[in-house]
């Protein structure tokens, strides 16, 4: 399917001449409704909304069905930030920040603070899980991502991401919308896999003091290029940015993915876990007469009745 039929969706590309594959990710509604279920304040729903558009391009280039996650954990104002994908295509995400903090006028940087940036790839049961992780120190999320792909990988990589409320014509409200793109540069003879499910850890004797392809220099200063508002806005198409990039080389698209928001709870699971704790603590947890548990993804609130575990 085309991207321009999808209101959310991952869009993979080739640039054959210059050796470059890549994705793109934009989201509407899906982001949207992950946010409206929370009260983040503008600049959380900013960065929580670039975490998920980060989690569905790299999630998405899995070949398997499993999971990805994307964790932060840092002594910033927003102290984590939780994304993952789900094969085939959900997406969902939330953010812990510190409530009593004006966090408006903050910076990325300066909302995450020091701490480190986790992906971790979950093959499913009796499968190992691989993870790496990087120091998020001064580093944005596309910084940090870099950091990832140059040390564990080794594969030249380049993103944009951004988020941000967006009203068009005939809309009563603004609406949140996330948009990024990925460009890797890989060998002429055969393709590899963009994540290679490392350690994370800078390989001993890494040198990364390398001399880039011209193919490689041309192909990021074009993505270089892109503004904020060509990876939001929906009257500018996917299909129509890549041509703007890198028609003079041509460029093909192949089938959109469509995302989707996803949940794991449910009343069943819940209850489940409930179970698993003590009759003593159970009874810590009730209030006016009842045991309420909220999902932290997407703040479905479910409640039980002290009894019904007796």
């Amino acid at each position: 399917m085309t991207a321009d039929k999808l209101p959310d969706f991952v869009l993979p590309f080739e640039v054959k001449p210059l050796g470059i594959r890549g994705r793109v990710v934009r989201l509407g509604p899906v982001i949207d409704d992950i946010l409206s279920r929370h009260d983040y304040p503008p600049s959380v729903s900013a960065l929580l909304a670039q975490g998920v558009a980060l989690t569905a391009l790299l999630g998405s280039a899995m070949k398997f069905d499993g999971k990805f996650i994307l964790q932060t954990k840092t002594d910033g104002p927003v102290s984590m930030l939780v994304a993952d994908y789900v094969a085939p295509n959900g997406v969902r995400g939330t953010a812990r920040f510190t409530k009593e903090q004006t966090l408006e006028g903050l910076g990325e940087k300066e909302l995450l603070g020091a701490g480190y940036l986790a992906m971790t790839v979950d093959q499913g049961a009796n499968m190992e899980r691989y993870q790496g992780i990087v120091p998020l120190g001064d580093n944005t999320l596309a910084e940090a991502a870099h950091t990832y792909f140059m040390q564990s990988e080794q594969i030249p990589t380049r993103l944009r991401l951004a988020a941000g409320p967006l009203s068009l014509k005939g809309d009563k409200a603004a609406h949140w919308r996330a948009g990024a793109i990925l460009i890797q540069h890989l060998p002429r003879e055969g393709g590899m896999s963009p994540i290679q499910y490392s350690s994370g850890d800078v390989p001993e004797g890494y040198d990364d003091t390398v001399t880039e392809h011209d193919d490689w220099v041309k192909a990021k200063l074009l993505l270089d290029t892109v503004e904020d508002h060509e990876l939001l806005d929906p009257t500018l198409s996917a299909e129509e940015l890549l041509y703007r990039l890198y028609h003079e080389d041509g460029v093909t698209v192949y089938p959109a993915a469509q995302l989707a928001r996803h949940c794991t709870c449910s009343a069943a699971a819940v209850e489940t876990m409930l179970k698993n704790f003590t009759a003593e603590e159970r009874a810590g947890m009730v209030q006016d007469g009842e045991i309420a548990v909220t999902c932290e993804f997407c703040s479905t609130r479910y409640t039980f009745s002290p009894s019904q575990f007796d």
